[in-house]
């Protein structure tokens, strides 16, 4: 069986590993076997914080949406529930962009969904 030297493979996985752990803290960025750890331990919290990133920012869209529809005297539920029965399909992250950059919009869409509650109301009443 021949005999293999796995010089540029070898070296070049390590210099990946070691390029990759650069700037990390005292031997994470110099030698294989610690920066190979640090490296592998760092992509799982990378991969783990792209999942939360998500959270996150629909949170955050959820806290501006509710605080720009409790400024019209209308809980964040409700807004959403008449918006769907409005037939206003906007998602959480474009909700929450018109309710910090354009006010008037926003209270607009409040309105809708207030008529939107009302009819639905009015239509239950007249069938019970």
């Amino acid at each position: 069986m021949p005999r293999v030297k796995r010089s540029t493979k070898r070296s070049d996985r390590r210099k990946k590993i070691l390029d990759r752990a650069s700037g990390y803290f005292l031997t994470k960025s110099k030698l294989y076997q610690a920066a190979q750890e640090a490296v592998e331990r760092g992509l799982k919290f990378a991969y783990t914080g792209r999942k939360q990133k998500k959270r996150q920012f629909r949170s955050l869209w959820i806290v501006r949406i509710s605080a720009a529809a409790k400024l019209n005297n209308f809980s964040y539920s409700q807004l959403i529930n008449g918006l769907k029965k409005a037939g206003v399909e906007l998602d959480r992250k474009i909700l929450a962009d018109i309710a910090v950059k354009d006010a008037k919009g926003f209270t607009e869409l409040v309105e809708q969904a207030k008529v939107a509650l009302a009819a639905e109301k009015a239509a239950a009443e007249k069938a019970a």
